[in-house]
């Protein structure tokens, strides 16, 4: 919850490929007070059936940026486990690289100001993402 002091954040993940909230992805968040200081691990948290993570940590005051770390290798993993039984025959992603996922994570960083909540989504395939200030 974000006070005059501070901001808030909330995301949630949908993965465009399948039409589908992405349950399961570990999300953590850091936190800076301005360019050029070090970055603050405030801790994290998992997407739930419906793709959000609703328990995210409070940004402690000053914060001037925030960075959400994304971590969509395992979830990638566990889809091509799931279509590898079904479909034995097609490669499960194509040049993706050794561990045939593109994006093993996603880290997002942006700017905040004390007083607003920022919904930061993630659309997520496995061969690219987009993300934008919600409401």
């Amino acid at each position: 919850m974000s006070t005059d002091t501070t901001a808030s954040v909330s995301t949630h993940i949908l993965d465009t490929s399948v039409g589908r909230p992405a349950e399961g992805v570990a999300i953590t968040l850091a936190a800076r007070g301005g360019d050029g200081t070090d970055w603050t691990a405030l801790g994290g948290s998992a997407t739930d059936a419906d793709g959000r993570c609703k328990d995210l940590p409070a940004l402690p005051e000053g914060t001037t940026h925030v960075r959400l770390d994304f971590a969509v290798e395992p979830y990638f993993l566990s889809k091509q486990d799931k279509k590898a039984e079904a479909q034995q025959d097609a490669p499960a992603n194509r040049d993706s690289g050794a561990s045939g996922v593109f994006f093993p994570e996603v880290a997002i960083t942006f700017a905040v100001v004390p007083g607003e909540h920022y919904h930061v989504p993630l659309l997520l395939n496995p061969f690219g993402y987009s993300v934008y200030r919600g409401s």
